[in-house]
């Protein structure tokens, strides 16, 4: 069990979060000095654009790994890349498909913790699409387009089930630097789950359309995390930059 100040630190990093103390563990947190960032598929660097700063504001280094969305191994390599310019406790932050590159690359010595956000979770060699296929289908899968060996979301679907609670103007801005992912990267699979090891965090989307948010919950209390709840669409870390870095800062050790 969390102590007092701990659950009123996480209370307070946002009036719209439920937190759910059923998922909730007592974690050793570490003082980091860096944040590595990881974005997922419909997506590039620039999603975590307004969480950014607020980390900076606090003194951390941070870096946005530009996630090449080609397979497990590219993408852990790049992710890799950026850990080994860290000096010292990094957390290493994912969202969406970029949870399951942090599961792999989070086994690094300098990660000092993990934060999921609306993130896959994977175990390792965990066969992902059958275990989602467990949950309903996300609307979002209907809007799937595909050429030339990758695949994307339609504009249609990315406004409405990717990007649902944002201005219209601005998830078309989203949505014209999403990047297309190469057809074999959902079906990879992972060699380890840094989530078995490492302290985590993880904010579940109330409102997502792209990742059910009952398979969020199912992951996160697999893993033991510490759990927010944010009434979102899958970009949470667009439509509630403030949570989300709260939440990431607590996982830094930077929150009372």
């Amino acid at each position: 069990m969390v102590s007092r100040r701990t659950f009123n630190a996480l209370l307070a990093a946002g009036t719209v979060a439920t937190l759910a103390p059923e998922l909730i563990r007592a974690q050793t947190v570490t003082r980091a000095k860096n944040v590595v960032l990881v974005h997922g598929l419909y997506a590039d660097g620039s999603s975590w654009g307004e969480v950014i700063p607020r980390l900076q504001s606090a003194g951390l280094k941070v870096t946005a790994v530009q996630n090449p969305l080609m397979s497990i191994a590219e993408d852990v390599a790049a992710t890799r890349r950026i850990l080994a310019l860290q000096d010292g406790p990094t957390v290493l932050v994912g969202h969406s498909f970029a949870g399951t590159i942090i599961s792999e690359a989070g086994t690094d010595p300098n990660v000092s913790g993990l934060v999921y956000v609306a993130a896959r979770a994977p175990d390792a060699g965990e066969d992902f699409g059958a275990l989602a296929a467990k949950f309903p289908k996300p609307p979002a899968s209907d809007g799937v387009v595909r050429g030339n060996g990758f695949f994307w979301l339609s504009e249609e679907a990315f406004l409405r089930d990717f990007a649902g609670d944002l201005e219209p103007a601005r998830a078309r801005a989203l949505y014209a630097v999403q990047g297309p992912g190469a057809d074999a990267l959902p079906t990879g699979r992972t060699t380890a789950a840094a989530w078995r090891m490492k302290p985590c965090w993880y904010q579940i989307s109330t409102e997502d359309r792209t990742i059910n948010p009952d398979l969020q919950r199912f992951l996160a209390k697999r893993m033991k995390a510490t759990t927010i709840e944010l009434k979102s669409s899958h970009v949470s870390l667009v439509s509630h930059p403030g949570e989300i870095a709260d939440l990431i800062l607590a996982a830094a050790g930077h929150k009372a």
